[in-house]
């Protein structure tokens, strides 16, 4: 079982910047890869960035040049640092991992981007 808990939601005005934060249960943290999802009302579960065990980053195309991913081995703690954040940004946003057989989410973190 993997426990995982974000935070750093919040309202923010369009071109603010916000950092989630995803702290996650349990031992070796540093061999798995995790991601950060999202989803907007009425709109289906879409990935944003993926950091793997080595570092490699992904992103959407949406997201690219603006969101940064990273991990925090020694905390157990996966960021997303969001800049120039838009209104089409707003959505709650999700920290998830994998182990064999079976996927873990976090509870989600509402961001909103609205003047």
């Amino acid at each position: 079982q993997v426990q995982l808990v974000e935070s750093g939601g919040g309202l923010v005005q369009p071109g603010g910047s916000l950092r989630l934060s995803c702290v996650a249960s349990g031992s070796n943290f540093r061999l798995y890869a995790m991601a950060w999802y999202r989803q907007a009302p009425g709109n289906q579960r879409e990935l944003v960035a993926s950091i793997g065990r080595s570092g490699t980053t992904n992103y959407d195309d949406s997201v690219k040049g603006r969101f940064t991913i990273s991990r925090d081995n020694a905390k157990n703690t996966v960021y997303l640092q969001m800049n120039s954040l838009k209104p089409e940004d707003t959505a709650v946003y999700y920290c998830k991992t994998s182990r064999v057989g079976a996927d873990y989410w976090g509870q989600g973190t509402q961001v909103t981007v609205s003047s």
